[in-house]
């Protein structure tokens, strides 16, 4: 039995569902009975509050829980929000790496809920969001622990062997960083059709220009999680220093791992950071205690032992990769696609983004 602290922190997680966002029941109900193992008794649907993008509810039949995955709503780009990647590769993973979780159906009839959608198992623990719960606020070396978790949780990923999984035809390693750069510099011109938006276009088009120039031979190839960062993963409610589970699957592919890298050190703030970037990338490891952008890349170096004298290149990138995200939400707010306001500025936050991609190709070398 989970004890009262750690029910209340996994309580916050949820909320009623959301009531453009809420499932259709009765034909749910009607296609899990049958298909899902444990599928039993009554069915109760609440919504995970957090995330902004992905939606994802807590099933529950009499006592048995479920996670259901599913893509927000709206025309999507394509090759985003991939609940059929995201079932491939969680059906698999869990075998050789423990904090992913297991995967146990996919339905890819639109028919049933109105889009594809994956059941995961549902695993206990808590997020960290913008700042860290009051419970656990005010222990540096708590915020340590947490750090270099995180880090450590990485470089084991990046360890796993995708051949030992049945993953080694996931992707396509060879020219995997060139597809990248050109992919989602489609996706940027695909979303950015407003006006406003030219101080963002120009930055961009630096930063976007910068990247040709010095694109990287990719040094090494792994298996890639592609969005990592502290609120995709769950944290033991008891003992926040240890991971739990990493969360975000639809974007997993392999690749080259320095990725991954460069996107979670694009959210690694520092104290004497800009305090607007905790407001558009809400990671408090600016907190005392926490691990510098230095240490924590050390510590996955000595964790890995791959060649991170490109970094530079995986940081801009990153900060790029992250403005284009935020401007697909955005867009899709600004055409009526979806109604929730906490995208009415993502415009703001994508301009800065872009500036930070374009400062960074500047910047000393981390590493």
């Amino acid at each position: 039995m989970r004890r009262p602290r750690a029910a209340a922190l996994e309580a916050r997680e949820l909320i009623e569902e959301r009531s453009e966002e809420r499932l259709e029941r009765t034909r749910l109900e009607a296609y899990l009975r049958g298909r899902l193992e444990g599928a039993e008794g009554p069915l109760s649907v609440r919504q995970f509050g957090g995330g902004q993008a992905n939606l994802t509810y807590l099933l529950t039949f009499g006592g048995n829980e479920f996670v259901l995955r599913r893509p927000p709503l709206g025309p999507l780009p394509p090759g985003a929000h991939d609940m059929a990647r995201e079932y491939r590769v969680l059906s698999r993973l869990y075998r050789a790496y423990a904090l992913a979780p297991r995967a146990l159906h996919l339905c890819e009839d639109p028919g049933v809920i109105g889009a594809p959608f994956v059941i995961e198992e549902r695993r206990h623990g808590f997020v960290i969001r913008e700042d860290l719960p009051p419970e656990y606020a005010g222990n540096p070396e708590l915020n340590r622990r947490i750090g270099f978790a995180l880090v450590d949780a990485l470089a084991q990923l990046h360890r796993v062997d995708p051949s030992a999984v049945g993953l080694d035809t996931l992707g396509r390693p060879e020219g995997f960083l060139l597809r990248q750069l050109e992919g989602w510099t489609r996706r940027w011109h695909a979303a950015l059709d407003l006006p406003e938006q030219e101080a963002a276009e120009r930055a961009a088009a630096a930063a976007i220009l910068w990247l040709e120039k010095h694109l990287p031979p990719s040094a090494a190839s792994s298996l890639v999680h592609n969005d990592y960062r502290l609120d995709n993963l769950l944290l033991a409610s008891e003992d926040p220093g240890r991971v739990v589970a990493v969360l975000d699957w639809d974007m997993g592919t392999r690749g080259d791992p320095l990725c991954d890298l460069g996107y979670l050190l694009n959210y690694w703030l520092e104290p004497e950071d800009d305090p607007f970037w905790r407001r558009i990338l809400p990671m408090p490891t600016w907190r005392e205690g926490f691990p510098s952008r230095k240490e924590a890349t050390r510590r996955y170096a000595e964790n890995t032992g791959f060649d991170l004298r490109a970094l530079s290149w995986y940081r801009v990138f990153a900060a790029f990769k992250l403005a284009v995200i935020i401007q697909q939400i955005y867009i899709r707010y600004r055409r009526g696609q979806t109604r929730d306001r906490r995208f009415a500025d993502f415009g703001e936050m994508v301009e800065a983004l872009a500036r930070k991609a374009a400062m960074l190709a500047n910047a000393a070398p981390l590493f």
